[in-house]
Formats: C-alpha cells, structure tokens, sequence
C-alpha cells in the first residue's frame, strides 16, 4: 500500500496552517488520489471530484473487475468541514460517490456540488436527501458563482462527447484551474481551453485499456502535449496508483512535458503543491 505523504491528522495541521496565513497571490493544491484534488485560495476550499472511501472495493471484491486500492485514503471526509465547493465531472463513482459526498455534506453545511446539468436526476437519486439544496447544475458554457469560485463547464469525451460527461474551468481570485474529469482529446478542446489563459491543468494519465474493460483517458504523453497546447502555465497529473487494475507511470508523461517544454509537477498523495500569481 502506497502511503500519502500527509494523512488524517498531519494533513488536516497542513491544511489548517495555510488556511491561516493564506493570501489571494497564492494557490494551494494538495492531490488526494484519483482525480481528486482540494485546492485553497484566499482560505476558500475546492474540491475536485473526491473519491475518499472504500466504495468500489468493496462493491467490486467478488467480481471479476476487483477494484485492489493501492494508495491509502488521505483523509476522511467527515473532516472537511471547512470545504465550500465540490464538483462531479460524471457520475462514474470515483468521481461522485455517496460514501465521500454524505458525509462531507454533514461535516460542511455550506458545501455545494458543481456538476453537468444533465446529470442532476442520477446525482439526486445516489445521494438521496443529502443532496437537497446542495446542487448546482450547469449546462455547457454556462457559468456559476460558488462561494468565491467561479466554474464554467466545458466538454469531455470519456471515449464519447455527451453531456454527462463534463470538465471544469474554476475561476480562483487571480486563477484558472482545468480540471478535465475523464476524457480522451477531440478535435476543437484545445481551442476551447487556450482562451482562458489557464494556470493549472489537472489531467489524466491512465489512457485506454480496452482489453480491462477501462474507459478512454488521455494517456501521459497525450496529457503533456494536451496541457502544452492550450498554454497551460503548469499541468498536474492524475488518475493513477489508486486501483491496480486501471493505473499508470508518470514517466511518459514527465518525458512529453520536457520534451515539448511544458512545466509540469508530479505530487504524491497528500502532498501540497504552492503556485504564485504571475501578473
């Protein structure tokens, strides 16, 4: 089992202390495995589609697809009082599960789903009542206002565009956040993206394995070039080393960002990552 480099206790005392002397000219991110990412700015809390249970090994331990976790949970989700925006790019459960969101809800009682308007009635239906007052749909190139953050949906094509797949452009204070969710590229997403100047692109690593019944992403090499051609400042990589059956090296992506000159930071889980705004 891969250890995060912080969990429980020593990530929420790291959380805690840049909360308490964070400042608008800075973005704070912490990977917390899969595609889940909490980011801080100005002491406001994101969080992009967090996976934080056991869910899926526990519903797949006596199939034929067992979902074998190799990284630890980071933190539980009971503890994230103090989060204000959550997204769902799809509801795959490892980006819209019930055991991380429920009791997230009940810790944060101002705590608001971002998601793909077209998948509002399947939200609803998982989360149950936790779900009341808590959603904020929006439809494709709509935006909306949570708390300080500002998101607009853009496409994703998790082998196939549709509108219940989606990704995320967050507006932080002075920054832009791409949060892609699950796709592979198609033609006109680079073009889409380039206009929002984007700081920081959080991107899938794990590709296509059709062999393993695994759905299409961006593999590294396609990430790297991917986060370079929509200028993105730096790129994060994402979707691997939480299930054996479905994980990645980054070391084809690490090798396509220096060869095409993209900056790019590998984080383990738990781990902070620090970016000032460059005016």
């Amino acid at each position: 089992m891969i250890e995060p480099v912080l969990k429980d206790d020593a990530f929420l005392a790291d959380v805690a202390a840049v909360r308490a002397s964070a400042t608008a000219d800075r973005l704070f991110v912490w990977w917390l495995g899969q595609s889940g990412f909490l980011i801080c700015q100005a002491g406001d809390f994101l969080l992009f589609d967090p996976y934080l249970s056991d869910s899926l090994t526990k519903k797949y331990a006596t199939t034929d697809k067992p979902h074998v976790r190799m990284t630890a949970r980071v933190v539980d989700p009971a503890r994230l009082d103090f989060v204000t925006a959550v997204t769902s790019s799809h509801t795959h459960t490892d980006h819209l599960d019930a055991e991380t969101l429920v009791p997230l809800f009940a810790a944060s009682r101002r705590a608001k789903l971002v998601l793909p308007a077209a998948n509002v009635g399947v939200v609803a239906q998982r989360l149950g009542s936790a779900a009341n007052g808590r959603l904020v749909p929006i439809a494709d190139r709509a935006q909306a206002n949570v708390s300080t953050f500002t998101f607009e949906t853009v496409p994703a094509a998790h082998e196939e565009l549709a509108p219940e797949f989606a990704g995320f452009v967050a507006t932080a204070g002075p920054f832009r956040i791409y949060h892609s969710g699950d796709t592979v590229r198609f033609p006109g997403i680079a073009e889409r993206l380039r206009p929002h100047r984007i700081d920081v692109a959080l991107l899938p690593i794990n590709g296509r394995a059709p062999e393993r019944r695994v759905a299409g992403n961006l593999n590294g090499p396609e990430a790297a070039q991917l986060a370079h051609d929509i200028g993105a400042r730096w790129v994060i990589p994402c979707h691997y080393d939480m299930f054996e059956f479905n994980t990645a090296s980054p070391a084809a992506f690490i090798a396509e960002c220096e060869r095409v000159g993209q900056r790019h930071v590998v984080l383990r889980a738990g781990e902070r990552w620090t970016l000032a705004h460059a005016p």
